[in-house]
């Protein structure tokens, strides 16, 4: 997260029921796509013959003996893509105009057969999962599962692109930037998180896991590097150039075939500007699309149970940049940089697939204990001091209203490091803070006692949860916020010297579970750059998190249960909500819904981009979850097949107001290279609100086209 986050009607998503998969006649574009693959995938790739085998082999009717059941699945996450602030830069300017690629969840069930203890891991293409949204998957896993999902075995992640929709948190610091709480976003979420869960629940068959280890240059760059500095020996050595390129791949086979994957990466989802306004999944999102869709030729309409599955998860990205010239990045340039860095962790992914790895055995466990990081005492063993420290209430500080420079500057006023001026005005004027706090937060500069503030409001999250998951050799540590390399190297090592692990199958899953900003160590933590800023409960927190992981790891080496402890309370009767609903959708003057504003030209080539606008209505009426707002469609014979949709890369889908209460409607296809000759359209699918009564189904189609060879 870059900056503060100082967030609709309440009609239901479409479901892929209330979007029923097209005929036949579309499944062709699976073919198309999979034309043009060998250049945009595996050519580039690089990926060896075999390993193109191992991954284009088709699947046997039943799988071989493995020693664990693994489930895997898919689902559209995509929540409000329009007047909806974004979530991540932190930026009140921010605002959702319209769709590039949607965002998906991605579970994993990882079951022992001899034991039956399973554990359920999801990564999704949203900024942060919040406590709001851990609660209410739990819950409703619960109503279909019984006890066999639970906060102990289930930990989600997020992949932190900053540019999904915000507005799912309950907290309010995290709605400040959407006017309040977005039910819509929120529900459109948590459904896709449980459809995923689902599919992957009824997935469940024996499999084969492999761990393998490699390394990725020239993704990510330390963007707190003064911070980094002031770290022991030790752990600098550990990372010579400040960044870290361990890139780890968790590989699921049936009958010697690789059918899906999950990656770990350590990169900020930042590679998307703070100046985008269409909703994107960014680097990650477009590495699991590339591997699903372009390279293994899944279709998300018409495949509920893809071939190829593959989650691009984050770990300890606290202070990792894809900004490799640490300089913010700008639209369009942006969704080049998406894509190349995206490329190059689908790549370096994609070659583990040969390498022989661990051979994956033993049970799976988990262990989870909430803990109130405002009050807890931490032993002397891990403080670096020889004594003993407590946290303190949360605070924001100075540097964090700076936000990060290398990614994209929040407040104007504020710098990274010491703000004097604002602590000597904050504490004369605004508020005083205690002895207490000030000992606890120092050096930091306090922009706002958010602890305080939680008397008032709930602004922030205290009680939060700190997991441990085994998966054989494997083991996260499930921690709720951004982690530095050097902080998540100190957690790795604790768990590893504890469990008697190998450090690098020890990884940090950050973004998991809840969300609580960043964890520094604690001489990082001095130099109060942004990171530091972030941290809110004091130069201890990583020790006190650190001291956490050691119980867990403890209790699950000697096989012995925790008490959960102080979970966070459920505040969702106090969620505020001030964006205004949409009242009317009316075509603009002398024009129909659908019509055709702007016509495609009569032919185009490879490379060439088409436009067509389209008199349109508010997509936040009814969100197509697991639907299209628009197809790219090519004319065979005489029928018209889908080539691509709202969730391609190639596509765009771009909202705007036209008058008071009329759209225009921009719908966008970049021209793939491999591209097949032929007649091709685009059409439009909206749904448009009278001022009485529910939405009413709208559509535009437009003139036919040439694409060239």
């Amino acid at each position: 997260m870059n900056g503060t986050h100082p967030h609709t009607p309440h009609d239901p998503p479409s479901t892929p029921e209330e979007n029923p998969p097209p005929s036949d006649g579309h499944r062709s574009r699976r073919t198309v796509l999979r034309a043009g693959a060998a250049v945009a995938g595996l050519g580039i790739a690089g990926i060896t013959p075999s390993a193109q085998a191992t991954m284009a082999a088709p699947a046997g009717k039943s799988a071989a003996a493995g020693d664990y059941l693994v489930g895997r699945g898919v689902a559209d996450a995509t929540g409000e893509i329009a007047e909806v602030g974004m979530m991540g830069y932190g930026r009140v300017d921010q605002q959702a105009q319209g769709l590039h690629t949607r965002l998906r969840a991605r579970a994993f069930v990882f079951a022992d057969k001899a034991t039956d203890e399973r554990v359920l891991y999801v990564v999704v293409d949203t900024a942060m999962i919040f406590e709001s949204v851990h609660q209410a998957v739990l819950k409703r896993l619960s109503e279909k599962y019984g006890e066999l999902y639970t906060h102990r075995n289930v930990m989600i992640t997020a992949t932190h692109t900053h540019c999904g929709p915000g507005g799912s948190s309950h907290h309010l610091l995290y709605n400040v930037t959407t006017l309040g709480f977005h039910e819509k976003t929120f529900k459109a979420l948590t459904d896709g998180i449980v459809e995923a869960v689902g599919r992957a629940h009824d997935d469940v068959a024996p499999a084969e896991l492999t761990l393998t280890h490699g390394e990725l240059k020239g993704a990510n760059a330390n963007r707190s590097r003064d911070a980094f500095e002031r770290n022991p020996s030790d752990v600098r050595s550990h990372f010579p150039d400040a960044v870290d390129t361990q890139t780890s791949l968790l590989r699921i086979e049936r009958d010697g075939r690789a059918v899906g994957a999950v990656n770990w990466f350590a990169t900020h989802g930042t590679s998307m500007s703070g100046e985008n306004r269409l909703i994107s999944a960014d680097n990650k999102g477009f590495a699991a699309y590339h591997w699903e869709r372009e390279v293994e030729g899944a279709d998300y309409l018409t495949d509920t149970a893809p071939d190829f599955i593959s989650a691009f998860a984050q770990t300890n990205a606290g202070d990792m940049s894809p900004n490799l010239d640490l300089k913010p990045p700008t639209t369009p340039a942006d969704f080049e940089s998406t894509r190349k860095n995206g490329l190059s962790q689908f790549e370096a992914a994609a070659r583990q697939l040969d390498q022989r790895g661990t051979k994956m055995a033993g049970g799976v466990d988990a262990r989870l204990v909430y803990i109130d990081l405002s009050d807890v005492t931490v032993d002397a063993k891990y403080t670096g001091d020889g004594k003993s420290h407590k946290t303190s209430k949360p605070s924001i500080g100075a540097s964090m209203a700076a936000g990060s420079l290398e990614d994209g500057p929040a407040f104007p006023g504020f710098k990274e490091g010491e703000n004097p001026f604002w602590d000597a005005i904050s504490d004369s004027i605004i508020y005083e803070a205690s002895p207490e706090l000030r000992e606890a937060q120092a050096p930091k500069d306090i922009f706002a006692p958010v602890g305080a503030m939680n008397s008032i409001y709930p602004w922030v999250q205290e009680q939060v949860p700190v997991q441990l998951l085994r998966i054989g050799q494997l083991y996260l540590i499930g921690v709720p916020g951004e982690v530095t390399i050097a902080a998540g190297l100190l957690l790795r090592r604790t768990v590893a010297e504890t469990v008697g692990a190998e450090l690098r199958d020890v990884l940090v899953a950050g973004y998991a579970n809840s969300y609580f900003h960043y964890l520094t160590t604690p001489d990082e933590y001095d130099s109060q750059q942004y990171e530091g800023g972030s941290t809110l409960f004091g130069r201890w927190q990583l020790p006190a998190v650190q001291q956490t992981a050691a119980q867990l790891a403890t209790a699950m080496k000697e096989g012995k249960s925790l008490p959960i402890g102080p979970v966070a309370p459920d505040i969702s009767g106090k969620t505020i909500s001030l964006q205004p609903p949409i009242v009317l959708d009316a075509p603009p003057l002398q024009h129909e819904f659908g019509d055709v504003l702007t016509a495609p030209r009569s032919n185009y080539r490879a490379g060439e981009r088409v436009t067509v606008v389209f008199a349109g209505a508010h997509p936040g009426n009814v969100l197509k979850r697991g639907g299209t707002h628009l197809r790219v469609e090519r004319k065979d014979g005489g029928e018209w097949r889908t080539v691509a949709d709202d969730g391609d890369w190639s596509t765009t889908f771009r909202w705007e107001r036209y008058g008071v209460a009329a759209s225009k409607v921009t719908v966008t296809w970049d021209v793939p290279a491999g591209t097949a000759a032929g007649e091709y359209r685009l059409s439009y699918e909206g749904d448009a609100k009278p001022l009485a009564g529910d939405p009413k189904a709208i559509s535009g189609t437009s003139p036919g086209f040439s694409v060239s060879g």
